[in-house]
């Protein structure tokens, strides 16, 4: 009797080491994220149609971002909750700081130069003005403070559009060819990669980045993008060289590993279209993401309202400081 009881208790206990050796297996080898998901919370309430071109100043502690559909510049300050807007003659693709009053815009006809204080544009930079069936998208500055900035064609027509370099003077230099939606664009912590989206073909690319000439090559695909997960839209990058990207259609932003393309961590937003994110806050430590109301179901519309506002969450990792525009004419 003790002897078969001890061999069922022997038994019982080798089958729950086995399960719960299976168990830890099969959680390892499915579940690649660091920890829990993570769910980004209300930072600022607002109805942007494309929200988008998160981009932070860290000299100044505020937060650009634009308003596409809108044709608005905001100039957010995550202490006063503030948000400051600036009309636009045109739909708005990007920003980036060039000086604590100025700003370099993407305009639909060309690169323009933003004064915070009198709202007065300069154009910069006439790239594809005569080209009326496209408008410029996302863009981000190069280590070296050249405004990498693309555009697409407003019927969304495949291959239409390009990647262009402006430099300091103005000069437009077409980096990429055959492009449909540009869109987030980063650079490695050691200036020798650039990885590059153009939505629609659901990767993220890398091409090696040679900072003498400010010129890419070797084109080849870091992460394939599972439709089911989304589009990628913008992106940014922390201090491990992870990708963080806006998923439209998502409700998400993932983080990529560029060298394995696994999914490492994910932030669930309550928006159905992610647009774009960037790390700021005085430590870097806080990713701040818009979103878009526009492109979304009666039914999606009804499970999220406040889909075109902006939030924030902290990942448990450091970002990096956005490059601001070298502007070199004066």
């Amino acid at each position: 009797m003790k002897k078969h009881f001890k061999t069922n208790v022997i038994g019982i206990l080798f089958s729950v080491i086995v399960l719960l050796l299976f168990s830890y297996t099969k959680l390892k080898t499915t579940n690649k994220q660091n920890g829990p998901i993570k769910k980004a919370e209300l930072l600022y309430q607002v109805r942007a149609q494309l929200g988008e071109g998160a981009c932070w100043d860290a000299i100044h502690n505020r937060l650009f971002w634009v308003d596409i559909e809108g044709k608005e510049l905001h100039i957010f300050d995550p202490k006063t909750r503030i948000d400051k807007l600036i009309a636009m003659p045109l739909r708005i693709g990007t920003v980036v700081p060039v000086s604590e009053n100025e700003v370099l815009a993407a305009l639909e006809d060309g690169i323009y130069l933003v004064d915070l204080n009198s709202k007065k544009l300069e154009l910069f930079s006439d790239i594809e003005a005569t080209i009326t069936e496209n408008r410029f998208n996302d863009g981000k500055c190069d280590p070296s403070g050249n405004l990498w900035v693309g555009s697409m064609h407003l019927n969304q027509e495949q291959g239409k559009a390009k990647l262009y370099k402006i430099d300091g003077l103005g000069n437009a230099t077409a980096m990429i060819d055959q492009v449909t939606i540009s869109n987030g664009i980063v650079w490695t912590s050691d200036k020798k990669t650039m990885y590059y989206i153009d939505t629609p073909t659901k990767q993220i690319k890398a091409y090696d980045f040679d900072m003498n000439t400010q010129t890419i090559s070797n084109e080849r695909v870091a992460v394939e993008v599972p439709e089911e997960l989304g589009f990628p839209d913008g992106m940014t990058i922390d201090e491990n060289d992870h990708l963080w990207v806006g998923m439209w259609n998502g409700n998400a932003v993932l983080c990529f590993d560029p060298k394995t393309g696994e999914v490492v961590d994910k932030i669930e937003v309550p928006a159905h279209n992610v647009t774009s994110c960037a790390f700021g806050g005085e430590n870097l430590d806080i990713l701040y993401i818009t979103t878009a109301s526009l492109d979304m179901t009666d039914q999606e519309k009804k499970a999220f309202p406040l889909a075109g506002s902006l939030f924030m969450v902290k990942p448990g990792v450091k970002g990096v400081k956005s490059n601001y525009f070298k502007r070199t004419d004066h």
